[in-house]
């Protein structure tokens, strides 16, 4: 593991008391299915793209005969991310909700036609304590996962309407979100999934479907876990971390015509961990 994911690692357990593990190493052989254009007509912003989960989210439209255009604050990680991809990049801060519109409009001038969003843009402080939260902290996890993602899907809707255009809007959540919770994360992807369901049965006679995706562990920055890297994870139920590509197939099935009639889902990506058998 590189020294940086060890520090992330240890920062963890510091705060959240989340083991750093080294004596198991657990590099998973993952089949994915083969690209066969399930995407196409599909033309997404993915806000938070240019990295981990929104990145894999992307790429994977695009190998699916789709397009999407990504967003967020770094214009040089943004950059990078859009050659690797070959897709248009617009600049985005999700704490900025009096800019959404503008970014709408920039967003369809770059990608015209534009029918689908990704809200995956958001913040983990791992406080580990109740004691340890400060309103700070609250506040900016709350602006940018719950505040951002509402005002977000709300400037779609209106660029969806105002060309009489169909759409699907995926929120991504977090297992957490299942749980009960007393930090600010878990919180804000609890009324995310409230949001989704209220979302979908207010706008699906607009024709615009609303789901949500609910990782669990999955490696990324946010986490500690490098996809190359050891994703040994001892409280997973299979004692691994998972990786954003696994994420992204999930994600592109609910966003492809062949989940129509899917409509306020939460799909929680975790083997069914979140699920209580008693």
């Amino acid at each position: 593991m590189e020294i940086k994911q060890i520090i992330k690692r240890a920062i963890l357990y510091i705060f959240k008391g989340v083991p750093v593990q080294q004596q198991v190493v657990v590099r998973p052989q993952i089949s994915y299915l083969s690209p066969h254009n399930r995407m196409c007509g599909k033309k997404v912003i993915v806000t938070g793209g240019n990295r981990g989960l929104g990145y894999a989210m992307a790429k994977r439209i695009v190998e699916e005969g789709g397009h999407v255009v990504i967003a967020g604050r770094n214009e040089d990680s943004l950059r990078k991310a859009s050659d690797k991809i070959g897709c248009p990049y617009v600049l985005m801060d999700v704490l900025r909700p009096d800019t959404f519109d503008s970014f709408m409009a920039s967003c369809e001038e770059v990608l015209p036609g534009i029918n689908g969003l990704i809200n995956n843009a958001g913040i983990s402080l791992h406080e580990g304590d109740f004691r340890r939260v400060e309103p700070r902290q609250f506040n900016i996890q709350f602006d940018t996962n719950l505040r951002g993602s509402y005002f977000m899907t709300q400037a779609f809707v209106h660029l969806l309407e105002s060309r009489s255009r169909l759409g699907v809007v995926l929120l991504v959540s977090s297992e957490t979100g299942e749980t009960v919770d007393y930090l600010p994360y878990g919180l804000t992807k609890a009324s995310i999934h409230s949001l989704t369901k209220g979302l979908a049965k207010y706008l699906i006679k607009s024709g615009i479907r609303v789901n949500a995706i609910a990782p669990g562990v999955t490696a990324s920055d946010m986490t500690g876990f490098a996809s190359d890297g050891n994703l040994y994870c001892p409280y997973n139920l299979t004692h691994r971390a998972y990786l954003p590509e696994e994420v992204a197939e999930v994600a592109c099935f609910l966003l492809s015509d062949a989940a129509s009639i899917l409509n306020g889902q939460i799909l929680v990506t975790n083997e069914g961990k979140t699920i209580n058998l008693r």
